[in-house]
């Protein structure tokens, strides 16, 4: 699977949480979340049973897993021949996630999405071409009696199986993007997105009534995965497309309240009771030195003591923005550190952009955008087709 970032800034986005453990990959760094060693550890013991040695069972499971990392190797490859940066790889218990630096344009989506199937598509077929030229065969058996001796055809199987799954046309599979990719050509990406949505939800519905039906309740989970997927791009699309042709000069705050390098806890306390404002930020004369956040605050206040000056206590290496960026690219910067930004005109501080605002700026644009209708030039095209 993957996700893309719009920020293009690989260091600007915090590792994916409760990752542990790294390795690297093409120059991209691979992480495993501790529920896929679970996933491993549980799948090797339930594995090891009957013809199957322990042995035998790690090392199909880890063809399994490595399998699924090639798959995302695969999106991060096609993603670096378009200009895209991969932040990271994220194992997972249910399969791998690309992490991009940025959204692909839809010729560049169609073919990073589709790489990754199409690695198990190369994977299981050149393996069960060496099984075939060795003499073996393929059989239902091999599932209902596995054995050390039919890991490689199980693991070509696996293979292709993954690669028909992940073109499910449903997000967040990869067909999903596929097809969001090929209607994307010709109508607009949030439309493009909402029409593949309901594609997906249909899908889903489907899965859900099948697995009721048939009381299988994996079924039911995985069609519930796909209609959350669906849910989570749309809205992630609209409001990609509620920012666009935005600037920050639109939704930052320009009434706000800073802090002197030399005040103490306590003064930023009080200020932070008097206001509705979160993120403070830190001067010595007029040049900016800091950004001191309510969590920042807080956390010192019970570590130091209300005594203890900002300075300690403040982020240096605070998000910078200016008044002219695209609100589209400002958006994760400000995500990616803490939720606020500060914006900078001239080396001048001219503002403040926060998750609270932006998110009020994005629902009066959507409401204006509501109330104004369709364009006048649609509305009187349509009249003079009327009077003629």
């Amino acid at each position: 699977m993957v996700v893309p970032m719009p920020d293009e800034s690989q260091n600007a986005a915090p590792r994916a949480p409760g990752s542990v453990g790294v390795v690297r990959m093409f120059g991209v760094p691979v992480r495993f979340h501790f529920t896929f060693w679970l996933a491993v550890v549980w799948l090797i013991y339930m594995g090891a049973s009957g013809s199957q040695s322990l042995a035998g069972t790690a090392l199909y499971v880890t063809g399994l897993f490595l399998s699924v990392l090639l798959h995302e190797g695969g999106h991060a490859l096609a993603a670096r021949h378009y200009g895209i940066g991969t932040i990271e790889i994220v194992m997972l218990p249910l399969g791998g996630l690309a992490r991009l630096a940025r959204q692909p344009k839809p010729a560049e989506e169609f073919w990073v999405a589709l790489s990754g199937p199409l690695v198990n598509a190369v994977l299981g077929a050149a393996l069960l071409g060496g099984v075939y030229a060795t003499g073996g065969s393929v059989a239902l058996s091999h599932w209902q009696q596995a054995a050390d001796a039919n890991i490689v055809p199980r693991l070509a199987v696996a293979n292709l199986t993954l690669a028909l799954f992940n073109l499910i046309p449903a997000f967040p599979m990869d067909g999903g993007r596929v097809v969001r990719s090929l209607l994307a050509a010709r109508r607009p990406v949030d439309v493009a997105t909402r029409m593949t949505s309901r594609i997906g939800t249909a899908i889903a519905a489907l899965m859900a009534l099948y697995g009721l039906l048939s009381a299988n309740f994996l079924l039911v989970f995985f069609a519930f995965f796909v209609y959350v997927g669906a849910l989570q791009e749309t809205m992630a699309t609209s409001q990609q497309a509620l920012m666009s042709g935005a600037t920050v000069l639109e939704a930052m705050i320009t009434d706000y309240r800073t802090l002197n390098h030399g005040d103490t806890l306590r003064e930023a306390a009080a200020l932070l009771l008097a206001t509705s404002q979160q993120d403070f930020p830190v001067l010595s004369g007029e040049q900016v030195t800091g950004l001191l956040s309510r969590s920042a605050l807080l956390a010192a206040m019970a570590e130091e003591g209300p005594d203890a000056f900002v300075a300690g206590a403040m982020e240096r290496n605070f998000a910078r923005v200016t008044p002219g960026m695209d609100l589209s690219e400002a958006a994760p910067v400000m995500a990616a550190a803490g939720n606020c930004a500060l914006v900078f005109h001239e080396e001048r501080l001219a503002g403040m952009l926060t998750a609270e605002n932006l998110s009020e700026f994005l629902i009066l644009r959507k409401i204006r955008a509501e109330r104004a209708g369709p364009p006048a030039s649609n509305q009187s095209n349509n009249g003079e087709s009327q009077d003629g």
